[in-house]
Formats: structure tokens, C-alpha cells, sequence
């Protein structure tokens, strides 16, 4: 290659070329072969593209506590990448949720680094196994979006390896072919040119290359390149382009070698190579610059599927977690409150909430809006909602003749309390949400970050409202993330759903658990508290300049700082209820090779319908550990029909024993004894051991 054919594997095409199809690419070089690798948006599926679909977003897939799930989104988003011809799908995003207010934490799999390194490990296996290269991001610590172009998040070596690299040493473990540094400093040096942080991924046995978020760079070109970042997007215009402004000079001075150079150009092609695309894959055929779908350049391919549509559907339904549901039966036996409700038995039903309609299929590219039903956040993480079934619609549909639904979607307050009178039952939709920074858009008064944790639109004064003149009140929660619920005791909210951000299926997949034919599985990634002072952490809003955010917390996030502190959240993590009852029985824990242990259980569904049961293994340490009180390791999903039962058996490594020890660089397991605990949540242990070590 010659020199200009290899800076332009290396450096995006700019953000102001017209020719440019994806959100980011790179120069083809056609005598050899080599086309143009189109990275493209998103996590959740294909933004700025005609006929795709809206998946579920990482924080529903979180939900589902389930491995079989998580991996077939991964390979149904990886079919929809390859068939639009995209080489890379900019996914999965392994952003903890430190706090729970911030804006694109619902990208990811919650504040857990164990459910979030199974999020990133079954998400990838699914994407590559169909040739679509992965891109495992941020890297590290871009945990909220205020200051984030420069902020620096300031944390010690072992909470960094515990909680915040530990999704990407699962994704390297998973082969992922790519890693993008973020946009803020860690450690107070630049992502993109964190020498130590990018030979973590090397030192973990990493052959892919790394990639700058979107105008992440800082400093010169060799800072950047000799540091270990490998190209740089998108090549010009958010930020001076770093690479496009001066590695050729770089090069041409020896300031960066040519073997530098080539080990750049190496490990870009290397997994266009390595997981086949040189040979038989598509080539791209859309034009994200033109996102209605016009143009010579966009061939309006359709890659959507029934088989695609179904598990979006699924995994709606799948992730729907049932807070709460006081249930009661009329003189026939019939369910007359609660859930699942029987379609037929309440004659008049309430549909009250914005968030119950169709959403504004007119925002702007990054989705930007909320005057509708919230099925993604906003941002480069939003997908296509051109096909999305809005709940209300899916309900009139349901329901048909069978009652006469009466609707408020505006939230005004009085005119939701009106339609909700007198009903037999009242369904009522609120929603929060957040999204990415980008240019310092404010989505009503939030810029990325939430506010605060309160329902958008006066929710909950809406929830109270219709409660106080419909006694069986079912709530739908759409949100982002944890919202406060002070009204969750109400005597006349018969039943609360948190469906999340479920993605287009939303209406479907929310009907199928209302009325029964989806008995819920769904579990909390994380704890519904009372206050954000729960959480132990802050998004820092106000700061004269860049601020230091120092991570004093350690590794005491969610339900585990909550367990420190003797905290009851409202929900806590991993809970869930079902339209049935589950026991557990008989544990056992025994030693197996190189130094692991299985536990082994029995689960039995012990009430009168089918359904699914999500098993939870949980580990406190030896208390000279320094480790939380419990830590997950470890979730299964079991589907029993009524009175089945089943046994269960799960593994706990070396490593998931262990602690980060600093001085060795490497994982210790503690000496002393362990303890099992087993249930439904981390607050509902049903089976408790222990392992001497």
C-alpha cells in the first residue's frame, strides 16, 4: 500500500463529505480489493436507515435476565447490519450505570458489571456470528453527559477492573473485533490517547482495532497513535480531525513509525478478514445522509423479518417487569382487578397519557422528542420508529368490541381524571426519558442527563389523579431508567408494569402480558429507590470547566452501596413477580476442576400457569475481601409449566471468586469462607451455602 492508502483505512472520510454513506467510513482502496468499511449506529438498530427494525434497547435486554435472548438480538441486529451492507454495528455500549439519571446508561445493561459483561459476551457472540464486526463502547468511564467532552472520571485500579473494564474484558473473551475510546479523560488524560488504558486491551489478549467516538481526539496525532488508537472518525468537522490534520506529516517525520503505521492499518483489516467479510458480503446499500430514504444511493433494501418483528416482540414482553399486582376474582372465579386481566370483564377501559400514542415519527435524527409513547431514548443510540405499534393501538386492537376504551393522551391532569372515572379499568402510561448530549440539545428542560428522577408530565400526580376515581388502576412505566413511585401503595393501582424502553413491539409485547398470553419474566437490572441520595452518586451538572469526577464510591454502586448502608429500596434489583409462584429447593455446592464450584438447585413452579422463573446466584466474600455485601454471579432462565420442576446448575470460576489485587495485576481469590445465596432477587434469597477456601 502506499502511504495515502493506508492513512485512509486509518482515517475517516469527514462528517461534511457528501459521498459518505455511513455515520462514519473509511477510504476504499479498489485495486486491491479493499471497499469502503461502513461503521454504523446503533446499539439497539440501524439509525438514519429505511426498513429495519427498532429492537429493544441493551437496558431491556438486560431485563430479560436471559442469555438465549440477549444473543438472538445480537444476531438478528448483526442480519440487519449485513443486509444493509454495514461492516460494523457501533454496539454494544458497556456504559455502567454509575448514577441513574444518566443519559444514555439505557444503551447498556444497568450498574451491574457482571450482567453487564454477560450483556456485551452473549450481544457480540450473536452480532459476529453472522460476519458483522462489533464495536464494544466507551472506553472507560463515560458515565454521564454533562462536561463529557472533557470531564475526567478519576477512579482506583481495582473498581476500575471490578466495575468499569470488566464488560470489555468479557467482550475480548467474546472476540470482539473493535473497541471506541470515549470522549471524556480518565484518569485525567484523553481516552483516545490513555496509553495504560489501551494496553489493557492488548494485555487481555484484544486483535481488534481502536476507534475515537465521534471527535474524541485531543492533542496531535502521534500523541493518539502512539498511544494506541488505531483510526479516527469521523475524520473532520465536530472536532479539527487529529489524524486527518497530521499523521502524514507524523509519518513523513518519524514522530510516528511507519511499523506504528502499519500495525494501525493491520488491525483495522485484520477483522474484515478475520470474520469473513472479503469475501461474498453485501455491499452498503443506504445513504445515512439521506434518512427518508431518497436517492440514487439509498436502494431501500428491506432487511426487516417476521422472524425479527416476533423476537422484538418477545423480548417486549420478556422484559416487562411486574411490580406490583393485588389481583381478585369475581363470583364466577373470573379476574376482575389486577393482571393478567381477561378481555370481555371490564366493559369500559381508560387509555390515559401521552405516552399511551403514537410517538412523533418527525423528530429529528437523534429522536430528540417526547410527545408520544417512549421507546428509546434520544441520541446516536436511537433506532427507526416508522413501525412502531403504539400501546393504545395495540390495546383497540386487542380489545376491539369487547369494551369501549375511552382516551387522554395530552396528560393534562383533568381531562385523564374525566376519561378515568367510573371506568372498570384504567390503564395509564408515564414515561421518563434521557439521551446523549450531542450539541447541548435540551429534550423539555434535560440536557442527556435527567433532572431528576421524577416522571416526566407530572406522572405521578397523573397515576394519583385517575386512582383516586378508578379502583383498579393499572400503571405503565416507560422509562430509561429507576423513577420514584411514592404512589406504588395506592390501594387502587391494581398492578404496575415497567416496561422500560422496549423498542417498535412495544404496544404487542405490553399487550401480550396485560391480558395473559406472556405470563412476565422480566427482572430490575437495577433498584427502584425512594431518593437519588439511595444511589450514592451524583451527575455533576454545574462546574467552572472540565470537572474532576472522583469515583469515591468504589465499588459500592446500586443495590450494593444500598446493602452498605442498610438501605430498602422500593424494588430492588433483580426483582420481578409473576401470574404464577415458584420454590426453590435442595441446594448443593461442590468443587469441580481448576479450582470452580457448582451449585446446583431445584426450581419448581408451584402455582396453577406455565411460566418462567429467572434464578439468581449471588456471592458474598470473606469479609477481609473489601467486596460488597453480595455480588451476581450468576442468573438462569427457567421456563416450567405448572407443577413442573427442573434442576438448575450453575458454575462460579476462579475468577468470579476472586478480587482485583492491585500490586500482582491480576485477579486473587481471597482466602476464607464464601457464602451462596440463591433466590429470586438480591433481596429474596431462597437457598443459602457456603465454600470454604
Amino acid at each position: 500500500m502506499t502511504l495515502d492508502e493506508k492513512l485512509g483505512i486509518v482515517i475517516g472520510t469527514g462528517q461534511l463529505n457528501a459521498e459518505r454513506r455511513c455515520v462514519g467510513d473509511t477510504k476504499a482502496i479498489p485495486r486491491l480489493g479493499i471497499p469502503s468499511i461502513c461503521l454504523q449506529d446503533g446499539p439497539a438498530g440501524m439509525r438514519l436507515v429505511k426498513n429495519v427494525t427498532g429492537f429493544p434497547t441493551g437496558i431491556n435486554a438486560a431485563s430479560t435476565f436471559s442469555r438465549r435472548l440477549i444473543r438472538a438480538r445480537g444476531v438478528a441486529l448483526g442480519e440487519e447490519f449485513r443486509g444493509k451492507g454495514a461492516h460494523v454495528f457501533l454496539g454494544p455500549a458497556l456504559d455502567i450505570m454509575r448514577n441513574p439519571k444518566g443519559g444514555r446508561a439505557w444503551e447498556s445493561f444497568g450498574p451491574d458489571p457482571y450482567l453487564n459483561g454477560e450483556g456485551a459476551y452473549e450481544t457480540i457472540i450473536g452480532v459476529q456470528s453472522v460476519g458483522v464486526q462489533a464495536c464494544a463502547k466507551h472506553l472507560l468511564a463515560n458515565n454521564q453527559e454533562h462536561w463529557r467532552y472533557g470531564l475526567s472520571s478519576n477512579l482506583d485500579d481495582r473498581t476500575m477492573h471490578e466495575i468499569y473494564f470488566y464488560p470489555f474484558l468479557r467482550s475480548i473473551e467474546a472476540d470482539v473485533t473493535s473497541v471506541m475510546c470515549a470522549y471524556n479523560r480518565f484518569n485525567k488524560t484523553s481516552s483516545c490517547h490513555n496509553a495504560g488504558l489501551i494496553a489493557l486491551l492488548e494485555k487481555n489478549g484484544f486483535k481488534g482495532f481502536v476507534v475515537s467516538d465521534w471527535g474524541a481526539t485531543h492533542d496531535s496525532a502521534s500523541d493518539n497513535a502512539n498511544a494506541g488508537l488505531d483510526m479516527e472518525q469521523p475524520g473532520d468537522y465536530i472536532l479539527i480531525g487529529i489524524f486527518a490534520g497530521g499523521l502524514k506529516s507524523d509519518v513523513n517525520s518519524g514522530s510516528v513509525t511507519s511499523a506504528r503505521l502499519n500495525q494501525m492499518v493491520a488491525r483495522t483489516l485484520a477483522p474484515w478478514y478475520h470474520l469473513g467479510q472479503d469475501s461474498g458480503y453485501p455491499q452498503v446499500n443506504f445513504d445515512a445522509q439521506k434518512r427518508d430514504g431518497s436517492g440514487p444511493r439509498n436502494l431501500n433494501i428491506n432487511v426487516r423479518s417476521a422472524e425479527h418483528t416476533a423476537l422484538a416482540r418477545e423480548i417486549a414482553s420478556a422484559s416487562s417487569v411486574l411490580l406490583k399486582n393485588t389481583r381478585s376474582v369475581n363470583s364466577n372465579g373470573v379476574i376482575n382487578r389486577g393482571l393478567p386481566a381477561v378481555r370481555g370483564v371490564a366493559k369500559t377501559v381508560a387509555v390515559v397519557g401521552q405516552d399511551a400514542k403514537m410517538p412523533n415519527l418527525n423528530c429529528n435524527e437523534l429522536n430528540e422528542c417526547n410527545d408520544g409513547t417512549m421507546s428509546v431514548g434520544w441520541g446516536s443510540g436511537s433506532n427507526l420508529l416508522d413501525y412502531i405499534v403504539s400501546p393504545l393501538d395495540a390495546l383497540t386492537a386487542y380489545l376491539g368490541t369487547s369494551a369501549t376504551i375511552t382516551s387522554s393522551l395530552s396528560n393534562n391532569l383533568d381531562q385523564g381524571t374525566n376519561a378515568a372515572r367510573g371506568k372498570d379499568m384504567a390503564y395509564v402510561f408515564v414515561n421518563a426519558m434521557s439521551g446523549e448530549l450531542g450539541f447541548y440539545t435540551t429534550v423539555v428542560g434535560n440536557m442527556g442527563d435527567r433532572n431528576d428522577l421524577n416522571l416526566w408530565w407530572q406522572g405521578g400526580t397523573l397515576v394519583e389523579r385517575v386512582a383516586a376515581v378508578c379502583n383498579n388502576t393499572v400503571v405503565v412505566v416507560h422509562s430509561v431508567g429507576p423513577v420514584l413511585m411514592p404512589w406504588s401503595t395506592h390501594p387502587n393501582v391494581t398492578a404496575i408494569i415497567y416496561a422500560g424502553a422496549p423498542g417498535e413491539q412495544t404496544g404487542p409485547g405490553l399487550v401480550d402480558v396485560l391480558y395473559g398470553a406472556y405470563n412476565p419474566s422480566g427482572r430490575l437490572p437495577f433498584s427502584i429507590a425512594d431518593n437519588e441520595s439511595a444511589y450514592g452518586t451524583t451527575i455533576i451538572y454545574n462546574s467552572l470547566g472540565f470537572p474532576d469526577i472522583d469515583y469515591t464510591e468504589k465499588l459500592l454502586l446500586d443495590y450494593r452501596y444500598m446493602d452498605a448502608q442498610n438501605i430498602t429500596p422500593r424494588f430492588e434489583f433483580g426483582f420481578g413477580l409473576s401470574y404464577t409462584t415458584f420454590a426453590y429447593s435442595g441446594l448443593s455446592v461442590t468443587s469441580s476442576t481448576d479450582s470452580a464450584y457448582t451449585i446446583s438447585f431445584t426450581v419448581n413452579n408451584s402455582g396453577g400457569l406455565a411460566g418462567t422463573e429467572k434464578p439468581q446466584l449471588y456471592l458474598g466474600y470473606p469479609s477481609a475481601a473489601g467486596e460488597p455485601k453480595k455480588v451476581l454471579r450468576g442468573f438462569e432462565e427457567v421456563v416450567l409449566g405448572a407443577g413442573e420442576s427442573k434442576p438448575i446448575t450453575m458454575n462460579l470460576s476462579r475468577r468470579d471468586m476472586s478480587v482485583w489485587d492491585t500490586p500482582s495485576q491480576s485477579y486473587v481469590r481471597p482466602s476464607g469462607t464464601f457464602t451462596v445465596f440463591v433466590g429470586a432477587s438480591i433481596k429474596d434469597v431462597r437457598l443459602t451455602g457456603s465454600i470454604a477456601v
